[in-house]
């Protein structure tokens, strides 16, 4: 694990150099840096194909090749179209559909979202002394942190702003202290003007508020406005709506001034066996499934499995039956079996290791805040 931080934090530093020199109108040194960011993503991903993280590296490393095509085909000129982002685009303009009714289990998380956030936005004046501004949502991937960011969206009608972390650093090009501000500024406003709750859901926040071994005075910068602006979010002489969500796999990177503003901490685990049995009933209630499977029992050789990799499993055990069906030139896909699924089972092992998840459970007993 230790060999992995270290070569994180080495790509990390070709990423910042990256936008320096992108900010800075340095094109090929930009490129440079983006193409060692991106081959240390990729040996990242060889070297550890079963990560967590993967699809987070497979983002970055689209995000880094976008970059570069468009730095490639930049024409010099005077234009700082680059320079700072439209904040308005993160204002999800369709509303969210899912409700926490739609969540398998979770019913902690559930409630202490409903404390935090939907019971004081109904009744402010229930509230006297305040209620929480800053959610920290933490835990393995693919267990659903986002859907139950947006599913708090909708049970108070708020308008919904997505923040993705990565993109602040990697396409604002140095702007991105400024644009957090106007991002705060923009809810604010919102929620005045359209008298609703407005709620900020930044995901992978350890990416843009996550301490490195090494950073440079801009990503100190960040930190600082965003704590600036969450304390703005408290100020006892405006009553602000406004709510910020944030959600990481790693919250082992976020150092405790960070976490002070964040007074609700909850971990999203991995789903029980319960939940297993419930996700494997949804996952393959439109699915022929044979006689013979026994939801109960797979339910239980899926142990340490995440929602998401259930989810996985589900659909390549039907695309077994899927390619079968097409080789055989049959037009009706046969039920799916127990023997189905243990094959999928031979290859497929879960996202999440037995050491992450006893990191998770440790982090949680020292500042996990229901």
């Amino acid at each position: 694990m230790s060999a992995a931080v270290t070569l994180e934090d080495l790509v990390r530093s070709y990423a910042l150099r990256a936008v320096k020199a992108d900010k800075e109108g340095k094109k090929d040194e930009a490129i440079y840096y983006y193409k060692k960011a991106i081959e240390g993503l990729g040996q990242l991903i060889t070297l550890y194909p079963d990560s967590p993280f993967r699809q987070a590296y497979e983002q970055m490393i689209n995000e880094y090749k976008a970059r570069i095509d468009a730095l490639q085909r930049l024409v010099p000129a005077n234009d700082d179209s680059e320079q700072g982002a439209n904040v308005e685009d993160f204002i999800v303009k369709e509303k969210p559909k899912i409700t926490f009714n739609d969540i398998v289990g979770l019913e902690e998380a559930k409630e202490a979202l409903r404390e935090a956030i939907v019971y004081p936005s109904k009744r402010p004046d229930l509230f006297p002394l305040g209620w929480p501004r800053g959610i920290l949502l933490y835990g393995p991937p693919g267990n659903g942190k986002t859907m139950l960011a947006a599913a708090v969206a909708n049970e108070i009608d708020s308008v919904f702003m997505q923040v993705d972390a990565a993109s602040i650093m990697s396409k604002w090009l140095g702007e991105a202290e400024k644009n957090v501000a106007k991002v705060f500024k923009l809810a604010r406003e919102t929620s005045k003007k359209e008298n609703k709750p407005v709620i900020i859901f930044i995901d992978e926040i350890d990416a843009l508020l996550g301490t490195f071994s090494t950073e440079n005075g801009g990503e100190v910068r960040v930190r600082n406005q965003f704590l600036k602006e969450m304390d703005g979010l408290q100020d006892k002489s405006e009553n602000f709506r406004v709510y910020v969500i944030g959600a990481t796999n790693k919250p082992w990177r976020l150092d405790e001034p960070f976490l002070r503003r964040f007074q609700k901490r909850i971990y999203i685990p991995l789903p029980d066996e319960r939940m297993r049995v419930t996700l494997l009933k949804a996952y393959t209630q439109k699915i022929p499934l044979d006689q013979s499977v026994d939801l109960v029992e797979l339910a239980k050789r899926l142990d340490g499995y995440s929602a998401s990799d259930i989810k996985d499993v589900v659909q390549a055990a039907y695309m077994r039956v899927i390619k079968e069906m097409f080789r055989n030139g049959s037009d009706k896909p046969r039920n799916l079996t127990t023997e189905d699924f243990l094959e999928v089972l031979k290859a497929r092992k879960p996202s999440s290791s037995p050491e992450l998840i006893k990191a998770y459970q440790a982090w949680s007993e020292k500042y996990g805040a229901l």
